[in-house]
């Protein structure tokens, strides 16, 4: 039944480029062209709630043109006013990354509809939101009027990556851990200690740690000298021995795991 439900799982698309600009300048022109590319994403902002007074806008880019003002309004005191602050909060011990509710307009105060919907041209949002320690970055996605709507397929779409987006993002704002000398050792690390991993055999590992740091399937059997067969195989094991179905899932559990390790 295991092997059914994952293969049973939508396809996603690949989130690779944005993960592989974590830490990097392009970080956030990479992150918002993959999810233009992934599910026709206009405009996306990040903020983070240390505590539940305090919030700050990390990233804003896209296609609003007022997205920094916005930003400001919403780190000053709008925060207050988004319904998705019970569901963040209340979920702060989940210790995975989460797909926040969706709100209609009506569900929002006036100010805030008039604000961030009507003068914005902001038509439809998104959201994710991930707890590392203390702090919460919370991951917005938008369309705007020129856009339309999200269409249902993009919406399926974002929903199956956003939980490895919003990881990203944790991880891209947390201090470093990979050397610049060796990046590959603290990845070697999280897969030989890191709990999650543990139930895996070692080709297992080595499948996985590989597609995380980005090469193709025909790659791994070149590097690991197996055949494409077997690849697939040892991933598709793995993943069902993780409960995952996707390698963004994947990216979700090792993104989450090593911006926990950089809190400690």
């Amino acid at each position: 039944m295991k092997a059914e439900a994952a293969s049973a799982c939508p396809a996603t698309s690949d989130i690779t480029p944005a993960v592989l600009a974590i830490g990097q300048p392009e970080f956030a022109r990479t992150l918002i062209a993959t999810l233009r590319r992934v599910a026709g994403v206009g405009h996306c902002m990040v903020f983070s709630f240390a505590g539940e007074r305090s919030a700050r806008c990390l990233l804003d880019i896209g296609n609003i043109p007022v997205g920094a003002e916005l930003g400001a309004a919403y780190s000053d005191h709008f925060h207050f006013a988004d319904p998705n602050r019970d569901a963040i909060f209340r979920k702060q011990a989940i210790g995975r990354p989460i797909v926040l509710p969706t709100f209609t307009r009506r569900m929002y105060g006036d100010k805030y509809r008039k604000i961030f919907f009507e003068d914005s041209g902001i038509v439809d949002k998104l959201a994710a939101a991930v707890w590392v320690g203390q702090t919460c970055f919370y991951v917005n996605f938008y369309r705007t009027t020129s856009q339309g709507r999200f269409a249902s397929d993009e919406v399926e779409r974002l929903r199956t990556v956003a939980p490895a987006v919003s990881a990203a993002v944790a991880r891209h704002f947390q201090h470093e851990l990979v050397s610049p000398d060796d990046p590959d050792r603290t990845l070697e690390a999280l897969f030989a200690s890191g709990a999650p991993f543990a139930r895996l055999t070692g080709r297992e590992r080595a499948v996985c740690l590989r597609i995380v740091s980005g090469l193709s399937s025909e790659a791994i059997s070149a590097d690991l000298g197996i055949s494409p067969h077997s690849t697939l195989t040892y991933r598709k094991r793995a993943y069902e021995k993780l409960g995952i179905c996707s390698q963004n899932e994947l990216f979700a559990i090792v993104l989450r795991l090593l911006a926990a390790r950089s809190m400690n």
